[in-house]
Parts: C-alpha cells; sequence; structure tokens
C-alpha cells in the first residue's frame, strides 16, 4: 500500500481545480517549489516532518494556490466564502437535480404522458430547480458576508492542512473487484433460481422474470456478466479506471439498460401471470406500475454507475500525475 504524505495531499487538492491541461506542468511546479522550500528549511536545521508542515500551512488553502496558478478569480460571492458556496451549490445539484428528473420522469410516466412530454417536463423542472439552487444561495451567502464578520461565526473555520483529504480512491483495488465478482455471481445466480424454482413458496416454478428468457435471456445475461467480470479484472490489474475503459464500460451499461427497456416495453422481462397470481384482481395494475419503476430503475443504476467510472478515471489520471 502506497502512503501519502502530506506534500502528496496538498498537490492533489491544488490540481483537482486546475484545467486537465495545465495540471502535469503546474503539479511539477508546486512540488519543486514546495521541495526547495523544505530543503532549505531542513538545512537550516529544522525537523523535516516540521518544515513540510511550514511550508505547506504558509501556502495555506491548496485551491486558492490553484487559483493563483491559473488566474481564476474568486469573486462571485467574495474571497472569503465564495469557495464555501462553490463547493454547497456543486453537492446541491449533484443531488437535487437527478432526484428531479427521476421523480417528475417516473410520475409522468405513471400518469400515461408521451414521451415528448415527459422529456419537455422534465427539462423545465431542471432548469427551475437550477435557477433556483443558484439564486437561493447567493442570495444566502450574499448576506451572510455582509452580516457575519468572522468565518468561524457561521461554522467554516479557517483552513489547516487537517482539512486536507484523502486521495479519492480510484475503485481498482483488490476489495473492489473481489465485491464486484461476487455482486455478478450472486446476480447470475438469483436469477437462475427465479426461472427455475422462484421465490414463492406457495406457487413453486412461479417466476418473477419472463419463462420465456429461458435459455437465450440467461445465456445472454451470463455472457454480460462474464464481460463485465472480465472489465473489472482489467481495471484491477491496471491499477486504476482509464478513459478507455471507461468508455467500453459505457458501451457496456448502454447495451445492457436498452435491451432491458426494449424487453420491458414488449412485456417480455418480466412475468405477466407473476403479480395477478400472487396479489390477484389488482396485480395486472401493479405489474404496469412495477415494470416503469423497473425500466426507470435499469436505466438509473446504468447510468449511476457510468459516470461513476468516468470520474474515477478522472481521478486516477490526477493520481498518476501525482506520482511522477
Amino acid at each position: 500500500m502506497t502512503t501519502t504524505t502530506l506534500t502528496d495531499r496538498y498537490i492533489d487538492a491544488a490540481m483537482r481545480t486546475v484545467p486537465e491541461a495545465q495540471r502535469p506542468d503546474l503539479a511539477a511546479e508546486l512540488r519543486g517549489s514546495i521541495d526547495d522550500q523544505i530543503d532549505a528549511r531542513t538545512a537550516g536545521g529544522e525537523d523535516p516532518a516540521s518544515a513540510e508542515r511550514a511550508v505547506l500551512t504558509a501556502l495555506g488553502d491548496p485551491e486558492v494556490l490553484a487559483a493563483q496558478y491559473t488566474d481564476r478569480p474568486l469573486q462571485l460571492i467574495g474571497p472569503r466564502y465564495f469557495l464555501d458556496w462553490w463547493r454547497l451549490v456543486k453537492l446541491l445539484l449533484a443531488i437535487v437535480l437527478p432526484c428531479a428528473a427521476f421523480g417528475v420522469a417516473l410520475g409522468k410516466t405513471l400518469s400515461g404522458a408521451t414521451f415528448g412530454d415527459t422529456v419537455g417536463t422534465v427539462a423545465v423542472v431542471l432548469l427551475q430547480v437550477t435557477v433556483n439552487l443558484g439564486f437561493w444561495s447567493v442570495l444566502v451567502f450574499a448576506i451572510v458576508e455582509r452580516t457575519v464578520a468572522r468565518r468561524t461565526d457561521m461554522g467554516f473555520g479557517e483552513w489547516s492542512l487537517d482539512r486536507l483529504p484523502e486521495p479519492r480512491p480510484r475503485g481498482a483495488g483488490f476489495g473492489d473487484m473481489v465485491g464486484q465478482l461476487v455482486f455478478l455471481t450472486l446476480g447470475v445466480g438469483l436469477v437462475l433460481w427465479d426461472l427455475s424454482i422462484g421465490f414463492v413458496p406457495t406457487e413453486r416454478g412461479l417466476s418473477f422474470f419472463d419463462p420465456g428468457l429461458w435459455p437465450i435471456g440467461f445465456v445472454a445475461l451470463v455472457a454480460f456478466a462474464v464481460f463485465d467480470a472480465a472489465l473489472t479484472i482489467v481495471v484491477y490489474l491496471v491499477g486504476r479506471w482509464t478513459l478507455a475503459l471507461a468508455v467500453v464500460n459505457l458501451v457496456m451499461n448502454a447495451a445492457f439498460a436498452g435491451v432491458a427497456v426494449w424487453l420491458l416495453t414488449q412485456g417480455s422481462l418480466l412475468n405477466p401471470d407473476f403479480f395477478p397470481t400472487v396479489i390477484g384482481t389488482d396485480g395486472d395494475e401493479v405489474a404496469g406500475i412495477l415494470a416503469v419503476i423497473t425500466g426507470f430503475g435499469i436505466v438509473a443504476i446504468a447510468a449511476w454507475d457510468t459516470v461513476d467510472a468516468f470520474l474515477k478515471a478522472r481521478a486516477g489520471r490526477g493520481g498518476a500525475m501525482l506520482g511522477r
């Protein structure tokens, strides 16, 4: 396991907000500057660890330093609260926008709206949510900046070395690989059990998935699981997600989600007799609602896995440059 130093963590934090094309040169320049200052202090008899902390503390918040390196202004709210505002807005957008899009799309689909109506409504809602988040967050921070004398009064606190984040995980560790392989094996096993035995004790052989998926559909699922397992092993052997591997993951997720949603629209993914048999008279209505929810769930999981892979690929590139 590689041990990261305070200098590694500081450079990693600073490079996160630097344009990708500038990262290698700026990372090398910053590391050289830090090493020179540490050497100067140790030459004067200072302890190396103390010298490192003193140099990094004098440099200040790495995001502020990165902004100075790239001549990026931090004056939308004001330099005192800009980074706090920007971090909060990014967090809110990452959480609220997907939830709003999913909820609105699901509601419109269940109400029987057309595809165009659903897309239009989702787009309008996302625009409204984005504008409102931006407006109200700016207003709140503008008021805070003009009424609160110190950052500590708002609970933000001043920057210190102890606030340096650990390097982000790249999702390429041995535990990640084993977990993914176990998940794939368990998933295939559950589908096989469902198609052959079923999960309803009183109705042996009643499967949740359409029995017509056997054997061709099941073989296709196994093939996808094998390809996904192979990709997982390759990521582990490479040591990190790369852009090429993330693109392969995108293609696989798009193919899987596309086929699954197509089968749902054709009524060939879920067993049409499952809910009428288990529930009774209301089974058809429940089956229709569950089919819509299943489709949205499959697309959401595929989208999340795809985005996560690209984010890890981006973080992996930053980590690779850090070690140069």
